[in-house]
């Protein structure tokens, strides 16, 4: 089981809309939630592209991400929560499957996460962007974190918040589980195997995809 972080373990999608919204403002600018929901799920740097070019920003993706990462640095230390019902479905399926991380964050807002959440012994492998060539929604991490945990595609169960992210689980040959959150509200989840409403109802879904012990 392949968990996506931002928006699905953590209420971080806030965090990354304020810290947005901050960094535009430096500039004169205002962030629409449209470009926003744009950019959740892909990688920090090719999500940054796309903010520079809507905006019109004097900036380079690398100098606008060099500004966002320690806003968002200092929001994740300052207030870190996860998703309703995380503890419970990570603790539910430790030791029953294999289990995994995929972002599109970078390995430092990664490692923020787990630490501060006290669950990084329960996954086998974590995978952040740092050395993934190519974002969500192409499915690169979903294939690297399914070789990583030794299992085929077709075995592996995706859970997502965002499009970015289901159309990458599926175009890598997953079955995925959309978990829409507040900050994903308009995507298009039809490509998902099934769409919930929590990580309480992803929980009971999967538990129904398994043999019975």
């Amino acid at each position: 089981m392949i968990f996506d972080m931002d928006g699905l373990m953590i209420d971080s999608e806030r965090l990354y809309f304020q810290a947005e919204r901050e960094l535009a403002s430096r500039y004169g600018k205002s962030a629409p939630d449209g470009l926003l929901r744009r950019m959740m799920g892909r990688k920090a740097l090719e999500s940054m592209e796309l903010f520079v070019r809507e905006l019109d920003l004097p900036l380079s993706p690398e100098e606008a991400l060099a500004q966002r990462n320690p806003l968002m640095r200092r929001l994740m230390r300052e207030d870190l929560r996860p998703m309703p019902g995380l503890g419970h479905i990570v603790e539910s399926f430790f030791g029953r499957l294999k289990m995994a991380v995929a972002t599109g964050a970078p390995r430092e807002f990664l490692d923020i996460a787990m630490d501060g959440l006290g669950i990084r012994d329960r996954f086998e492998l974590l995978l952040a962007s740092d050395g993934i060539n190519k974002g969500k929604p192409d499915p690169e991490i979903f294939l690297a974190a399914c070789a990583g945990l030794g299992l085929p595609p077709a075995e592996c169960i995706v859970l997502e918040d965002s499009e970015n992210g289901v159309l990458a689980g599926k175009r890598a040959g997953c079955y995925v589980v959309a978990v829409p959150a507040e900050y994903g509200r308009g995507q298009d989840f039809s490509p998902a195997d099934v769409v919930v409403n929590s990580l309480l109802e992803a929980e009971e879904h999967i538990v129904g995809l398994l043999p019975a012990p």
